[in-house]
């Protein structure tokens, strides 16, 4: 298949979770045959951190007003067997007209931030990547979170048809490598700093942190403020890109995940971070929610954490104890949430679209 998206950022990892998971999985759909190409917005924030110029397996398209964008789609939509628009594309209005009026197969909406959508339409805001009729033009809308969200983007947004599409972690990339001591550390955490992660972070890493000195705690990220409340031993690394993800997990003897708010109460919203870490064999502390047992087990591949009591229980588990969860959290990722796996899921979803006429589309794939 030739696949057009329209998104946000897939050259710039710089406070933006969509470019590593993006290009796992334009990896892996090129490993399949297929061909993907991608318009992004050439923005002063994205490419002052430019961490990719060419997207290996697929082309990556810069413009730098929606004009020259829809000269460069010439030559593309009409031949394209999947065209996409995602959540936050910054012209997602005007690309999907675009995408709507195309000669392409199949139309599809992806919504890579399902519960912000959701959130900011019910508390009457505007969601300025979605047009007046939201997304009931689109053959197929794929949603990185599952369980309620699927039927409430019907519901609310008039989708005709949705699937999941969950996040997932591309293995050539993340995996087990040589702990680093710039990166060493008992408790880490790899994150962009966010106002409504931050309760559940101080009970999970920073009282902990205030409670053990002894123990070094690691904290790498962007738009962390002045205010935040550092102690001696909670060290900083301001940004990561992608390609020291494993050095940072691989270094830490115990990794912390916290969900964002509306992630957290809609449920089945597994974050890229903790396929990451699984995926390079450290032992990970999560926040509970809804559907998290559909992608690991409590207790057994990843530790759950509702308070700080949670978090220093996990902390002083032995290294064998935490070696076991590492391990099999790490077998169930590559088995279950690689890239490659969700390039199947893709092509399974986009195929079942296409093979239904309009009339039938309607449902949860």
């Amino acid at each position: 298949m030739k696949i057009v998206i329209y998104g946000l950022s897939v050259s710039s990892s710089w406070g933006n979770g969509h470019a590593t998971l993006w290009r796992g999985l334009i990896r892996a759909l090129a490993r399949k045959g297929h061909e993907v190409v991608f318009f992004e917005k050439d923005v002063p924030y994205y490419a002052g951190q430019r961490d990719l110029w060419e997207l290996p397996g697929g082309e990556l398209i810069l413009y730098s007003d929606w004009d020259q964008a829809l000269e460069l789609s010439k030559r593309h939509l009409d031949g394209a067997d999947v065209a996409m628009v995602t959540s936050y594309c910054p012209n997602g209005v005007a690309a999907t007209d675009l995408v709507l009026a195309s000669k392409a197969r199949s139309k599809c909406f992806y919504d890579l931030d399902t519960p912000v959508t959701l959130d900011r339409l019910e508390a009457g805001e505007d969601v300025f990547y979605l047009g007046p009729r939201g997304l009931a033009d689109f053959d197929l809308v794929l949603s990185y979170t599952g369980g309620s969200a699927l039927s409430e983007l019907q519901t609310k947004l008039g989708a005709r048809r949705v699937a999941p599409l969950y996040g997932s972690v591309d293995p050539d990339v993340h995996r087990p490598v040589a702990a680093s001591s710039s990166y060493a550390s008992d408790v880490s955490y790899l994150g962009t700093y966010a106002e409504d992660r931050q309760e559940r972070l101080d009970q999970l890493f920073i009282t902990p942190a205030r409670l053990l000195p002894d123990k070094k705690f690691l904290i790498g990220g962007a738009m962390y403020p002045q205010e935040f409340p550092w102690t001696n031993n909670i060290y900083f690394v301001r940004h990561l890109p992608p390609s020291d993800h494993p050095a940072f997990y691989s270094s830490s003897r115990l990794t912390v995940n916290v969900t964002r708010r509306a992630m957290a109460a809609m449920g089945y919203c597994p974050s890229g971070r903790m396929f990451e870490a699984a995926a390079c064999g450290v032992p990970v502390l999560t926040d509970s929610w809804e559907g998290l047992d559909a992608f690991f087990e409590p207790g057994s591949e990843v530790l759950i954490g509702n308070s700080t009591q949670d978090a220093l229980d996990a902390i002083s588990l032995s290294d064998d104890e935490l070696a076991r969860i590492a391990k099999a959290a790490r077998a169930r990722t590559l088995d279950e949430h690689t890239a490659d796996k969700r390039a199947v899921d893709f092509e399974n979803a986009i195929q079942d679209a296409m093979s239904r006429r309009p009339h039938e589309t309607a449902g949860v794939a």
